[in-house]
């Protein structure tokens, strides 16, 4: 296991017209699952490769256990990557893909079938490996790549998207096994996803990046009830978190807490009538859609109401919903939109 660490981290393309990644101090913990969470293009796969030693930055240093690393090929920093399209042999068993890296390092035989059985029955692919590449599903695919990168007893590992190529159902089940698999292994992890449920549901932290920066990091906790700033307010949660302009701030609340009147304590709660247009039913939930001017200018909101919640509501009508006080989230109305202060906003 081992601290990984990059101060202010700076790589820059097209002559320094692109900041691909742009002054980022950060670091992973040791033991940690630590997710760089953003959209295409953010620098989050950047980053991970200038850890990696793919990338030579441009400006600023990476450190493994405190040490300086930077400029060091890949090889000698005890890291290991599994990429979006796990880079399998096709031509190749199991068996042979798993033990690639340690033959290429001049292991003996005997050490390096053991090591590779313990990595595959760690994972769950004892029986699968006198196959081919071609005969294996994703997630059993994805899974070789893991057990590759195990049998090299990595500090750290660095995953870039590993499930992206899942179908919706095996990302779920792969979710809980990666989760598990570095829980039991302890070993220091960094994952890049643009899917925030993979980043709430994986990370011990997640770092959120847009435009090269680190906008915030935190527990997935504090990420989505405290976002720093209206891109992670609207980049987390689905549907995002509403914001209403409100005397030169933006207030904001997450649609599960924009409930029917009734339904929300009475004392210090905020009035939200709500015109209606559209409803919604997901997974059991109502998605209800309609616009509202009682936080300032006419703006559409959406309330996610539980299956709990009974209350009737149609479309075309104009109902009473409210949010309690301690619910909103206050912004200042610029392009960064950092949190501010709370307003009073009366009942």
């Amino acid at each position: 296991m081992a601290v990984v660490e990059v101060r202010e981290l700076t790589k820059e393309f097209e002559g320094g017209k692109v900041h691909a990644i742009d002054g980022v101090s950060l670091a992973a913990h040791d033991g940690e699952y630590l997710v760089l969470l953003g959209p295409s293009g953010c620098g989050k796969t950047t980053l991970l490769r200038t850890i990696a030693g793919l990338e030579e930055p441009t400006a600023g240093d990476v450190l493994i256990d405190n040490h300086v690393v930077t400029g060091l090929p890949p090889r000698v920093r005890k890291i290991a990557m599994v990429f979006q399209s796990y880079a399998l042999y096709p031509h190749k068993t199991v068996l042979a893909n798993i033990v690639f890296p340690l033959r290429a390092a001049g292991m003996a035989r005997e050490e390096r079938d053991r090591k590779a059985h313990w990595a595959a029955n760690l994972l769950g692919i004892g029986k699968l490996l006198d196959r081919k590449p071609r005969q294996l599903s994703g997630g059993e695919r994805q899974r070789v790549a893991l057990a590759r990168a195990l049998v090299r007893e990595p500090q750290v590992f660095l995953l870039d998207e590993p499930l992206s190529n899942l179908d919706a159902k095996l990302r779920a089940s792969a979710r809980d096994e990666l989760k598990s698999f570095q829980d039991e292994i302890g070993t220091t992890t960094i994952y890049v996803t643009h899917d925030q449920v993979e980043a709430m549901g994986l990370g011990d932290r997640i770092a959120v990046l847009s435009g090269g920066k680190v906008r915030q990091a935190g527990p997935p906790r504090e990420i989505y009830d405290d976002p720093a700033d209206t891109f992670v307010a609207t980049f987390i949660g689905s549907p995002p978190m509403n914001l209403v302009r409100r005397d030169g701030h933006l207030v904001g609340f997450r649609p599960e807490h924009l409930l029917p009147v009734e339904n929300v304590a009475a004392g210090d709660r905020t009035a939200v009538p709500l015109a209606v247009d559209r409803i919604e039913y997901l997974s059991g939930d109502r998605h209800v859609y309609g616009t509202t001017s009682r936080l300032g200018e006419p703006t559409r909101v959406v309330a996610r109401l539980p299956a709990t919640v009974e209350t009737p509501i149609a479309a075309g009508e104009t109902h009473e919903f409210a949010v309690h006080a301690s619910r909103l989230r206050f912004f200042a109305d610029t392009d960064e939109g950092l949190r501010t202060d709370p307003i009073r906003l009366g009942t």
